[in-house]
């Protein structure tokens, strides 16, 4: 069993797609899509942890929320991301099951979702400077009328939310346990509850960490020896959108830290994920 031990990524329009509403059966048919591929390596006999993005969820959440007062309190940002942990887990744990059925897999498979926590530091520089896209896409016009920070995207404007570095998973000793008592882990769903340590005690805060950064700490802490980030787009492109556009594929960490250094990869896109798997091969 040694080393075949992998963290796969999913980001969360893995989930809910741009064009889509996010109704439950849309969200439960990409999940289905995903899944099957996730039970073909699981099939082969490695030992797999999941995490996945909720930005499409949280920024959801966060609007029934908001449109929900004053008849109930609107929830923390820190709580709507414990909730969308749980839902996506839901999803992503009853359609592996299923699609593992499918394949003829007929020997009980373990799983488990963990809501998990991951510390932050409370004066990183991040809580004045929001970066990270949640929530649905906007037109401009639509954008203009609303409350948030927006930014634009290549798909329309969304809001974006305080988005500090990951520095460690706190559940991460509970999670090699189960990887070793075989069981497939879901984890740091939406790059985990942000928190900060006050006194002995783990305090949540209003922050979106990033999926693909906080799943490169998990995978360095547990020791895994892929890392998987499954996105909507072929690769990592340099000069996206231009004529010049071309898809990296096998490239060395020195290259692809100068071409993260020459901006290449935005903050609130590719940048993350390349941030992510270049501190990952280097760890």
């Amino acid at each position: 069993m040694e080393g075949n031990l992998l963290v796969i990524a999913l980001g969360g329009n893995a989930i809910k797609q741009a064009e889509q509403q996010g109704t439950t059966e849309e969200q439960f048919r990409n999940v289905d899509l995903t899944t099957r591929q996730i039970a073909r390596i699981a099939r082969e006999g490695y030992r797999l942890v999941v995490t996945h993005g909720n930005g499409p969820q949280a920024g959801a959440l966060l609007i029934q929320q908001e449109e929900g007062e004053p008849e109930v309190p609107a929830q923390s940002l820190a709580a709507c991301g414990a909730m969308t942990q749980g839902q996506i887990g839901y999803m992503i744990e009853s359609s592996l099951d299923r699609a593992l059925m499918e394949m003829g897999v007929t020997t009980e498979q373990l799983f488990v979702s963990l809501i998990s926590y991951v510390v932050v530091d409370e004066k990183d520089p991040a809580f004045k400077n929001p970066t990270k896209p949640i929530g649905p896409f906007y037109t401009a016009e639509q954008a203009r009328g609303l409350p948030y920070t927006m930014v634009k995207m290549d798909k329309g404007f969304r809001r974006v939310v305080a988005s500090p570095t990951p520095l460690a998973i706190v559940e991460h000793r509970e999670i090699k346990k189960l990887i070793e008592m075989e069981f497939i882990v879901i984890c740091c769903g939406g790059g985990g509850i942000p928190v900060i340590r006050k006194e002995r005690k783990f305090r949540g805060v209003d922050a979106v960490i990033d999926k693909d950064l906080a799943s490169a700490v998990l995978a360095r802490e547990i020791k895994a020896d892929v890392f998987v980030i499954a996105s909507d787009v072929s690769g990592v492109s340099v000069r996206w959108g231009t004529p010049g556009q071309r898809v990296l594929r096998k490239v060395p960490t020195a290259e692809m830290e100068r071409y993260l250094a020459e901006g290449y990869f935005p903050a609130g896109s590719m940048g993350p994920k390349v941030e992510a798997i270049t501190r990952f091969v280097k760890a």
